[in-house]
């Protein structure tokens, strides 16, 4: 089931009066729809900020939450719940886009608590030798050799199988090697869940490391996926 949180800062109800959670979509005195929270997204569905979700009960929530925002619920209602309806709605869609993608979770929930995530801190020049991985030196500056030797046969209408063959099977290797962060990752959020503020700090510093070899990774796949054309 989800875990329901005390929002610190209770406010009154618009239409009853009654203080409730500022995070609350709805008045749970009156049932009456609230303006949009200005709560994290965790608290829009009632949890405690956390990265191992039911993510079936999350998209049962979800699903509910929705129902009671549809605007057609709201034809006769004020001018004020019409447009909280929109806002939530939207509000409740992105909550549960970010929070149902384990990846997008991890980095929204890092982010929370002060963590430098994205291309924005850690670079975006791939070609950039500082940012590339030590154990993958030698084989992005091989990589990307090939990349621009197949852009180049593409251009003049050659076709290379052997490097076709190399591309693809590096391909299958940085595959595997986002398959392994992706557990390493998954790895840390118990120890993010359970562990105290120490505990946490030393996860977080990991997966922020395991989130930037996984944007570069990432980055590696496309170039070569765009490359081969599949």
């Amino acid at each position: 089931m989800l875990k329901v949180i005390d929002s610190a800062v209770p406010v009154a109800c618009w239409s009853c009066s009654v203080a409730h959670n500022d995070a609350t979509l709805f008045c749970p005195h009156c049932s009456k729809i609230q303006p949009p929270p200005g709560s994290d997204f965790f608290s829009v569905f009632g949890l405690t900020p956390r990265l191992n979700l039911d993510l079936p009960e999350l998209e049962h929530e979800f699903h509910r939450l929705s129902r009671r925002l549809h605007p057609d619920r709201f034809a006769r209602a004020g001018e004020n719940e019409k447009q909280w309806s929109l806002a939530d709605t939207a509000l409740l869609n992105d909550a549960y886009r970010t929070l149902k993608e384990p990846i997008h979770r991890t980095e929204y929930l890092l982010k929370l608590h002060g963590a430098e995530i994205g291309e924005e801190h850690s670079g975006k020049d791939r070609k950039d030798p500082s940012r590339v991985p030590a154990d993958l030196l030698e084989e992005v500056f091989e990589l990307n050799m090939q990349l621009e030797e197949m852009r180049l046969e593409r251009t003049t209408g050659e076709a290379d199988p052997v490097l076709q063959a190399s591309l693809e099977q590096a391909k299958r290797k940085f595959d595997g090697l986002l398959d392994e962060v992706d557990h390493d990752l998954r790895a840390q959020w118990q120890a993010w869940d359970e562990g105290d503020i120490a505990v946490r700090q030393s996860a977080q510093k990991t997966m922020v490391a395991l989130l930037d070899r996984r944007r570069y990774l990432s980055n590696l796949v496309r170039d070569v996926t765009e490359t081969l054309g599949v």
